[in-house]
C-alpha cells in the first residue's frame, strides 16, 4: 500500500517503481535541549516541538533550529513528573502518565493552578497518545495493542495489535498512524483506519521515545524528528579517590534528530539514515612459531555492493595489491615470494563505504505461493559445508521439533530463530564448537548461533548463507575519531526464491534471557553492520604446494577500525 501523493514524496520515472521518501531535502542538525533529562513524547504547537522531561516534569518547547528550550509548565511540574506520552489536538493538550492519561487546555499551563482531566485509565501502564478527530489513540505495552476511545464517551471503540513489543509512542500524517519502539528500534507507519502495517523503519540510535512531523519553514519541507532517551555509561573523574580517581557511572542522554525514509514496494525495503564510514582492515604478520612459506598468497574479501551498503573507494594499506572476482565477489590479493621465519609485515585495505539501515516488509502471505528452490541453491545452501553436524540425531532432531507442521517459509526461519535462542544464551568463547555441541551445553557466541541457525534453517529447505564479518561500534555523533570494534560479527541471510536474500541478526540481539524476541533485525540490519563479500570466505591463505600448516590466527594479528566520517543527506 502506498502512502498519499499528498502526504508525501513519491515520485515515479517510465521503467522506475513508486517509492515513498521523506521529503527532507536537506541534512538537518541533531537538537539537544539544554536541560533536559529525558525526552518522552513528541508534538507539534505553533511551529515549535514540545516534549516531557520524564526526570523534571518539564513541558518544554523546543525551536529545532537551535537548541533554544523554554519550559512551559514552570508551576505545574510535579503533575508531569514520569510522564510518557505526549500529544497536541486544537487547544487541549494530552499526556499519559502511570495507567492514566489525561487532558487539559494549553491556556490552563500558565496559570496558577492546573487540574488536568483524567480522561481514562487503564488496568496497566498508558504509554503513548495522540489524537485524530474524535478518536484518542493510547498505546499499552502490557496489553499489546494500541486502544482506541472516544474523546466524548471515554470509551474505548476498537484496538489494534501493537506492531512492536516495547513500548510505543505515536503520531499521525494524514492518514497514516506513525509508531516508534524503543525496544525494536523501530519506527512503523500504518493505516489509521485499519490498523495495517504499511513499511517500517530502523532507527540510527537506540531507544526512540517519541516523534512528530515538522513543516521546515524555510524549504516547506516535512522532516520527521525523533526522541531518543537512554542510559549511557561513562567514565567520571573523582577526586576524592587519589587511588582510584576514575569510575564507571551511568547517565541520562536524550536528544532529537531527524530520520530520513525512502521505501521502495516493490523491492520490499525501506532505507533509514546513513553514515559515511571509513573502514581498515589490516594483518600484521607475527607468528607464535618461526615460519616460512613460498609463495604465499592471502586473500582478503572487500566490502560488498548491497541494497544499503556502498563501496565509494578501497586503497591498499603497507604492500599493493591486486583485485580478483570469486563468485562475482570482489577480494584483495596480497602475494609474498617468500615469508622468511620472524619476517613482519602489516598489509591490508581501507575502504569508504556508505552504509544505511534497511528494514524489509513481507508477509507471510507474500511468501505462500512462491517458486521452488532451484537446482542449483539445493545443492550450494541446503547441504553440510562448514561442519554443521546436519547428520547427528541431536540437530536433526532439534530441526524437526523447532518447526513442527508449520510450511510456511517466513514462519518457518521465526520458529527456528526463537527455538534457538529460548535454548541458548550468549557467551564469548575462545573457539567455535559445532552445532550439536553448542546447543546441547545452551551457551554459544554469534558463530555458534549462526551454526544452529543454519543447520536448522537447511533441514527444513531454507537455503541460508554466513554473513558479516564486524560491526562498527554504533556511536553515529562520534564522528570523526578512530573506533575499534572488540569482536568480529557474523550473522545469516536466508534465501525467498523469486526475490533474493534476505538479513537477521544471528544471537539474542542484547535481548534479556527469556525474551521478548524483538524483530528488528529480522528482516533488516542496522546502519552498522559491515557486510563483506557474500558466499565465500572472507579471508583465505595458500600456496602453491599447499603446504600451509598454520591458521592465520598463529600467523598474523588483525587490527580493524572504523572513522564515521559525516552523515550522509537523504536519498
Amino acid at each position: 500500500m502506498l502512502l498519499e501523493p499528498a502526504l508525501s514524496n513519491a515520485s515515479e520515472q517510465p521503467g522506475e517503481s513508486l517509492v515513498i521518501q521523506s521529503n527532507a531535502t536537506t541534512l538537518h542538525r541533531t537538537v539537544r535541549p539544554v536541560g533536559v533529562y529525558m525526552m518522552r513524547g513528541l508534538a507539534l504547537h505553533e511551529g515549535r516541538l514540545l516534549t516531557l522531561d520524564a526526570v523534571r516534569g518539564y513541558l518544554v518547547a523546543i525551536a529545532p533550529d537551535s537548541d533554544s528550550t523554554t519550559i512551559l509548565n514552570s508551576k505545574h511540574t510535579e503533575q508531569f513528573l514520569d510522564g510518557s506520552g505526549l500529544a497536541i489536538a486544537g487547544d487541549t493538550l494530552w499526556f499519559t502518565r502511570e495507567n492514566r492519561v489525561y487532558r487539559c487546555p494549553l491556556t490552563d499551563l500558565s496559570g496558577d493552578t492546573l487540574t488536568p482531566d483524567e480522561f481514562a485509565t487503564l488496568p496497566y501502564p498508558a504509554d503513548g497518545v495522540a489524537v485524530y478527530g474524535s478518536a484518542v489513540y493510547i498505546t499499552c505495552q502490557k496489553a499489546g495493542a494500541i486502544l482506541i476511545y472516544d474523546a466524548e464517551t471515554q470509551r474505548e471503540i476498537t484496538r489494534f495489535a501493537a506492531p512492536g513489543v516495547g513500548i510505543e509512542n505515536l503520531t499521525f500524517r494524514g492518514e497514516e498512524l506513525w509508531l516508534c519502539d524503543r525496544l525494536e528500534r523501530t519506527v512503523y507507519c500504518m493505516d489509521r483506519a485499519t490498523g495495517e502495517l504499511r513499511f517500517s523503519l530502523l532507527t540510527p540510535f537506540d531507544s526512540p521515545s517519541g516523534l512528530a512531523f515538522y513543516p521546515d519553514p524555510a524549504t516547506g519541507d516535512e522532516v520527521l524528528y525523533v526522541v531518543y532517551s537512554f542510559e549511557e555509561a561513562y567514565i567520571r573523574d573523582d577526586p576524592n579517590n587519589p587511588e582510584l580517581p576514575y569510575e564507571l557511572t551511568f547517565r541520562d542522554r536524550t536528544f532529537l534528530h531527524p530520520l530520513y525514509f525512502r521505501y521502495d514496494p516493490q523491492q520490499h525495503y525501506t532505507l533509514s539514515n546513513g553514515f559515511l564510514v571509513e573502514m581498515i582492515y589490516a594483518e600484521e604478520i607475527s607468528p607464535l612459531d618461526a615460519v616460512q612459506l613460498n609463495g604465499l598468497e592471502w586473500r582478503i574479501a572487500l566490502p560488498a555492493e548491497t541494497a544499503r551498503q556502498k563501496l565509494r573507494q578501497v586503497e591498499p594499506i603497507g604492500i599493493p595489491f591486486t583485485e580478483e572476482l570469486q563468485d562475482g565477489q570482489r577480494v584483495a590479493v596480497f602475494k609474498f615470494d617468500q615469508l622468511r621465519p620472524h619476517e613482519s609485515h602489516i598489509f591490508g585495505w581501507k575502504a569508504l563505504l556508505e552504509v544505511r539501515g534497511i528494514k524489509y516488509q513481507f508477509t507471510y502471505d507474500d511468501v505462500e505461493k512462491i517458486p521452488p528452490l532451484s537446482l542449483e541453491f539445493q545443492s550450494r545452501y541446503l547441504v553440510d559445508d562448514d561442519d554443521l553436524a546436519m547428520e547427528t540425531p541431536v540437530i536433526r532432531a532439534a530441526a524437526r521439533e523447532s518447526i513442527g507442521t508449520e510450511t510456511n517459509l517466513l514462519r518457518k526461519i521465526l520458529k527456528i530463530r526463537n527455538y534457538v535462542y529460548d535454548r541458548l544464551s550468549y557467551s564469548i568463547k575462545p573457539h567455535i564448537d559445532t552445532p550439536d555441541v553448542a546447543l546441547e551445553r545452551g551457551t554459544g557466541s554469534c558463530g555458534e548461533y549462526v551454526g544452529i541457525l543454519l543447520a536448522l534453517a537447511r533441514l527444513n529447505g531454507i537455503a541460508c548463507r554466513t554473513v558479516g564479518r564486524y560491526k562498527c561500534p554504533p556511536y553515529a555523533d562520534r564522528q570523526r575519531y578512530p573506533l575499534e570494534p572488540e569482536f568480529n560479527h557474523v550473522w545469516i541471510e536466508f534465501y525467498i526464491p523469486g526475490f533474493g536474500w534476505l538479513p537477521m541478526e544471528s544471537n539474542v540481539d542484547d535481548v534479556v534471557d527469556g525474551g521478548p524476541y524483538p524483530t528488528r533485525f529480522f528482516m533488516g540490519l542496522p546502519w552498522f553492520h559491515a557486510e563483506m563479500a557474500k558466499g565465500i570466505s572472507f579471508e583465505t591463505i595458500k600456496t602453491p604446494n599447499s603446504d600451509v600448516d598454520v591458521s592465520i590466527g598463529d600467523l598474523a594479528i588483525n587490527h580493524v577500525r572504523f572513522t564515521i566520517l559525516e552523515e550522509l543527506p537523504p536519498l
